[in-house]
């Protein structure tokens, strides 16, 4: 398919309107960690009349590493990429899994070679075939001492079974301590369940973007959001631009976090 030309006025000023952008960013309070939802990447393949919906999931996994950079180069220092959810393995055709799992596994080793970027898998295994979780867990020992930016991968990934999973591990570890459930009830708080959730020990997310007009969360990063921003975005996945990144991370900066006081 012959790439559509951008008329050069229009080119022109684009360009300068990224370049102001830019500079009212370096002037913000940018997100320490923005969770992306980065949806619509099979309506993208049938607008754009592709043979399957793999075309848009390539061209999906393209987008977020350009998400990353612009993430990086202003600064943020956690990102999370909602790839595959837990109800993805079970709504989708095979076929369509197969080229998923492929196209995860090409993305977590081309970013395990990339900058300075740590890259850690977030989710659970179950249903994920083994090619797969030794790509992640390669990409994760690759670039485990690496001190750039933090990338979650959040590959079978559900935002109820991560807290079920994090109650579940806090039980274990109380029980092979010989503790009373009584003595458990008494420790347990929201700041102990965190600690247990597939991100623990990380800022929550202070931003979190969905792309192609959807405004749902879809079980991504429930515990942690609670006081997460929101900021949809009209565009299709593979059609995100840059400034629509950066009026992303300039609204953010425009609101007033209260944190419930």
């Amino acid at each position: 398919m012959r790439k559509r030309e951008v008329p050069l006025g229009r080119g022109i000023l684009y360009g300068l309107y990224q370049r102001r952008l830019r500079r009212e960013i370096a002037d913000l309070t940018v997100p320490k960690h923005i969770a992306m939802i980065l949806d619509g990447n099979r309506r993208w393949a049938r607008q754009n009349l592709l043979e399957s919906a793999g075309h848009g999931h390539r061209a999906g996994a393209a987008k977020f590493r350009e998400f990353l950079i612009w993430c990086d180069d202003i600064g943020v220092k956690v990102t999370t990429l909602y790839l595959l959810s837990a109800d993805n393995l079970t709504g989708r055709t095979n076929e369509e899994l197969q080229e998923l799992f492929e196209i995860i596994a090409d993305l977590a080793d081309d970013l395990s070679h990339f900058r300075n970027w740590r890259v850690q898998h977030v989710g659970s295994r179950d249903g994920l075939p083994g090619a797969l979780i030794a790509s992640l867990k390669a990409a994760e020992a690759r670039t485990a001492k690496n001190t750039g930016m933090h990338i979650n991968l959040a590959v079978g990934y559900g935002g109820r079974r991560e807290i079920a999973d994090a109650m579940r591990s806090i039980v274990q570890q109380h029980a092979t301590a010989g503790k009373s459930l009584d003595a458990l009830a008494e420790i347990l708080t929201p700041e102990l369940i965190g600690e247990h959730l597939y991100t623990g020990g990380q800022p929550d997310p202070d931003l979190v973007i969905r792309t192609s007009g959807e405004q749902r969360l879809s079980d991504f990063m429930l515990w942690q959001s609670a006081h997460s921003e929101f900021y949809f975005v009209e565009a299709l996945g593979p059609d995100l631009r840059e400034v629509d990144f950066l009026r992303a991370v300039r609204d953010y900066a425009s609101r007033e976090r209260r944190f419930g006081q």
